[in-house]
């Protein structure tokens, strides 16, 4: 699987890509089906101080790609919560590709 990490407003850091590495390689495991992984990270100004730290992932698969975005006060939960809905949508797409 190739991951691949964009910045978008945002200082690039080690730390993010090891932890969203560590989480989409745990995804990796239960469904090799993943062929690549795009994480985006950028900030957004909002009224809210529990939001603005956005995280997009979207992975190749066969047949269309899934996607999944968040957005928390940190980084961190951004990506634990995209990572635990792509899980729910690969387990979905999993059941259906089995009935073939």
């Amino acid at each position: 699987m190739n991951i691949n990490f964009e910045y978008h407003d945002v200082e690039a850091s080690k730390r993010l890509e090891d932890f969203a590495t560590e989480k989409l390689e745990s995804l990796y495991q239960k469904f090799e089906m993943i062929v690549r992984a795009d994480v985006f990270f950028k900030t957004e100004n909002t009224s809210s101080d529990e939001t603005g730290m956005i995280c997009n992932i979207r992975l190749s698969v066969p047949g269309p790609r899934l996607f999944a975005e968040a957005s928390h006060d940190n980084f961190i939960d951004s990506i634990s919560e995209s990572v635990s809905d792509l899980e729910k949508q690969l387990k979905k797409k999993k059941g259906k590709m089995a009935t073939y």
